[in-house]
Order: C-alpha cells, then structure tokens, then sequence
C-alpha cells in the first residue's frame, strides 16, 4: 500500500491524518436490555439506582422513549423479584459487618452511595448491627488488617483514622488505645480529630 504525501506547508504533513469519530450507541431493544440488565445481576447484586446508572448509560439517556424504557425493565425485575433494595441492602450489611469487619457507619455511608433509600438503609443496618459489640468487631477489623499496638504518636494517628474510615465511633477508638496505653494528651487531641 503506498502512502500518502502532503505538500510541507499543511499542518499533516509526513503524517497520515485521521478523524476519529464516536460510534453511534446502540439501540437496545427491550429485550436485549433486560438481558443485559439480568446478566448485571447474576454477575453481582445491585441497588436499583445503581442498575438504573448502568441501563441509561446504555441508552440514549434524553429521549423520552429511553427513559420509560429503563422504567419498565426496573418495574419488571423488582415484580419478579429480582431487583430488591431492602434484600440487598440486609445482605450488603451482613457481608460488610462479618466479612470485612466494617463499623456501621462505614456501611450506612456505603449504601447511601449506592442510591440506597435512607429509611431501607437505617432498617437493614439497625438489623445487622444490633447485636454487634462495636468495640469486638473493630478489634476484629484491626485483627484482620494486621495492625498491632501502635509505637509512636504517628502509628496512634494512623490507626485512630483506619478505624474512623472503617466505620467506628471515636468513643469506642478511644477505648481501645486507652487499653494499649496510649498517652492521654494523644488521646485527647484525636478525639477532638474525630468530633469534626
């Protein structure tokens, strides 16, 4: 194949110019949608605001027709049973709570994310959470993330803010470093860290 040449004075000279364009998104029909919708819900369970984000991105998102369509794949995989955000809200906080060692305030910012609404939220976390000693699973979550007494102010500093990403309340933080004997000035000074 032989190239093609410019004359020097155009901006593509000695270069091949291309334009590079979108392709056109693909009209789903309603079936092939809620295959894919199906399929995004075998691989993993959703929230419904976040199997919605997923359907528009796959639809032209400002058409009338897209966003009725996207309505009737969310109404029917939630009569089947489906789509459930109280179900999945209840198995995110159990999985979350015994598998990752997560406090509940981690959870609850969690599924907020997630689209979650915040009375589903407040019934699966209270559910999940209510017999849970707070104090137990964040020496848990240290257990599992290897962390160990801590020796210096910066080691107190970095585990005291693990454990708030992680969920815990600053009172209970507080209770652990005070077993692991950490200076009272410290101590003070991250737990006015974690008021804010």
């Amino acid at each position: 194949m032989g190239s093609i040449s410019f004359p020097p004075s155009l901006p593509c000279a000695n270069v091949v110019c291309m334009s590079f364009t979108r392709p056109k998104k693909k009209v789903y029909t309603e079936e092939e949608l809620y295959e894919y919708a199906v399929g995004a819900l075998a691989r993993r369970m959703r929230s419904v605001a976040e199997l919605k984000r997923r359907l528009r991105q796959k639809v032209e998102a400002d058409t009338e027709f897209s966003q009725t369509l996207v309505e009737l794949i969310i109404r029917k995989l939630k009569d089947q049973g489906y789509l459930n955000d109280a179900k999945y809200a209840a198995a995110y906080s159990s999985f979350r709570r015994d598998n990752e060692k997560f406090g509940r305030r981690r959870v609850v910012t969690d599924l907020k994310i997630k689209g979650v609404h915040g009375e589903i939220i407040e019934t699966a976390v209270s559910a999940a959470f209510n017999e849970v000693n707070e104090e137990k699973q964040a020496r848990a979550y240290l257990q599992r993330k290897r962390l160990r007494k801590p020796q210096d102010q910066k080691q107190v500093a970095r585990i005291f803010r693990q454990l708030v990403r992680a969920g815990f309340r600053s009172k209970t933080i507080i209770t652990i470093l005070r077993k692991w004997d950490v200076d009272e000035e410290v101590l003070t000074a991250l737990e006015g860290e974690g008021s804010e």
